[in-house]
């Protein structure tokens, strides 16, 4: 007679077997493997000769790594979360004006209250872009556009509206190169002490994965949504909640990282289709991969300066979305 416990054992390990992804354990080791060349790459020397110290790979190059591999997954999850709820594939905090609305909102922050800490900043930043990603998502409800092409642009001046009026009230204010540092993407200036906020988005990443099937259903449509009993309004809600909170406390501790959240989901889609808890790692991956592969140009590519990695970045991001634009205009 067979054991029905021995029968279920052998019955799962198949299952188990078909759940390890070989392709993606080897993506792991590589992301690793990228993020153990970042620490060490820099200008200082970490064995006690030279200007720098062993100290300083816990102080510096420690926090910049894990600032990364958080603001890397952070935005590039966001994209694709933004992407799923307006069905459009050229929708992510950039080209939405939601960071420019958390910049104006840390501008706002600065000006009313100059004492205000690390963390009243991080909020009225968090504020500002969920009212300005609200806006937007509004926007697209009531408005009918004949082509997806046009969702991005509208974005894109809107969010170029928000920027002009954060630029002139730093004017009136004198805190243009304030603006300017705040909106240059660059890691340089994560130290120990300084990057810890950022562990705020992995509460964000966390909640992604585990409301990946309603975010799916909710990136269906309204009337779907509806009809299997899923409140869509309020997934929504949720939905703009966790992309503001981590647009905004990217935006306070690192900046700028323009076209990350675009690049990223298009790549991993165009390789794997659109579901959304299947390609979540990958995008998770990715996204740390491509943000520190940027970092370490930026930091190597005129040693012993660097250039902001949002300048690397936006080169690139500036180039995936042409083509894909080209390819949205060939496949339809």
């Amino acid at each position: 007679m067979t054991n029905p416990s021995s029968t279920s054992t052998v019955a799962a390990a198949p299952a188990r077997r078909d759940r390890l992804d070989w392709k993606l354990c080897l993506a792991t080791l590589a992301v690793i493997a990228l993020l153990g060349v970042s620490l060490f790459t820099g200008v200082y020397t970490l064995d006690g000769h030279g200007e720098g110290s062993p100290d300083m790979f816990w102080i510096t190059r420690v926090p910049r790594t894990l600032a990364l591999v958080l603001a890397g997954a952070a935005m590039a999850i966001c994209g694709l979360v933004m992407q799923l709820l307006t069905q459009n594939r050229f929708v992510e905090p950039t080209t939405t004006g939601t960071t420019e609305w958390a910049g104006l909102g840390l501008l706002a922050v600065m000006i009313f209250f100059p004492t205000a800490s690390l963390l009243g900043r991080m909020v009225g930043a968090i504020i500002a872009a969920f009212i300005g990603t609200t806006i937007f998502f509004a926007f697209l409800r009531r408005v009918s556009l004949r082509s997806s092409l046009i969702v991005p642009i509208v974005g894109i001046m809107l969010g170029a509206v928000v920027s002009s009026i954060s630029t002139f009230f730093a004017l009136q204010t004198n805190m243009l190169q304030q603006l300017g540092i705040w909106f240059a993407g660059s890691f340089a200036p994560i130290l120990r002490g300084q990057y810890e906020v950022l562990w705020i988005v992995a509460i964000v990443l966390v909640a992604v994965f585990v409301l990946a099937d309603r975010l799916t259903v909710a990136g269906l449509g309204e009337e779907i949504a509806t009809n299997v009993g899923l409140n869509y309004n309020r997934m929504m809600l949720i939905g703009t909640s966790l992309v503001a909170v981590a647009t905004g406390v990217v935006t306070v501790v690192v900046g700028n990282l323009p076209f990350l959240g675009l690049i990223v989901p298009n790549i991993v889609s165009m390789f794997r289709g659109d579901n959304l808890r299947s390609n979540l790692p990958w995008v998770f991956l990715l996204g740390i991969a491509t943000v520190t592969l940027c970092d370490i140009v930026s930091r190597t590519i005129i040693m012993p300066f660097e250039v902001p990695v949002s300048l690397i970045l936006g080169v690139l991001g500036s180039i995936a979305f042409v083509l894909l634009l080209l390819r949205k205009r060939r496949y339809g």
